[in-house]
């Protein structure tokens, strides 16, 4: 990883001067891409994640304009944190400890941006809304979310995007694949799988932030239930057996 940080660097100590947005933004997808294949990325979180979350990100802020337009949205800040959420993803960097370096989870997204081409402030309100993303922060301390929110709105858009990515079709072979990569093998088995959907999945429609997000998700959470019962039904005998 420090390779691809490296990559990035300019020669001036202050970074490169800010460029266009469709040129940082181009230079942000080439960095994501490699960043996401790295070996410790397992196909649960990789650049396809990146694609689908981007394109939930930007129809949602289409509805949002549309609907709500008393809210002001920068496109260029959803995109980029769409693009960047799950760099320095703690779960698949356990040994990073916290202390202003160069891979440091904490300034990572913003170091990166600067190196990119952003200029500081855009940098440091995309590292503001990474930070926010994730489900297990936001359960940890959600009065920090809520005021993340009330200074940057994008975050709203790319939660809500990320969550879609975790309900439905894809968020259960994702969750089957993110379980085998990373999981400790149980005498559940797979079983251990399904009950993340109640602890975790079925609970996300009520944490989206947007009226499309709560929609789609609706839909996609419908999904998974209907998952569940198939699987219920089809290891119904085996449960009655003796173990």
């Amino acid at each position: 990883m420090e390779d691809l940080i490296a990559s990035t660097k300019s020669q001036s100590p202050t970074g490169p001067s800010p460029e266009p947005a469709t040129s940082l933004i181009a230079r942000v997808k080439e960095f994501v891409k490699n960043y996401m294949s790295q070996p410790q990325y397992d196909a649960s979180h990789d650049y396809n994640h990146i694609l689908r979350v981007l394109a939930l990100a930007q129809h949602i802020l289409s509805i949002e304009q549309a609907t709500n337009p008393s809210v002001s949205y920068d496109p260029t800040i959803v995109t980029l944190a769409a693009l960047m959420h799950d760099v320095g993803d703690h779960k698949y960097l356990p040994t990073i400890i916290s202390g202003g370096g160069s891979d440091d989870p904490n300034t990572l997204v913003k170091t990166t941006l600067i190196n990119l081409g952003a200029p500081l402030f855009q940098a440091r309100y995309v590292q503001s809304i990474v930070k926010s993303v994730s489900y297990s922060h936001e359960i940890r301390d959600p009065a920090h979310v809520r005021g993340v929110l009330l200074q940057h709105p994008e975050l709203a858009i790319v939660q809500d995007a990320d969550r879609l990515d975790a309900l439905g079709a894809v968020g259960i072979g994702r969750t089957f694949t993110y379980t085998g990569a990373k999981g400790k093998r149980t005498d559940d088995g797979m079983q251990e799988t399904i009950r993340h959907f109640e602890d975790k999945l079925e609970r996300l429609t009520e944490m989206m932030k947007t009226g499309e997000g709560k929609r789609l998700a609706k839909e996609r959470t419908q999904r998974l239930k209907v998952f569940k019962e198939w699987w219920e039904e089809e290891n119904a005998m085996s449960m009655k057996l003796d173990r």
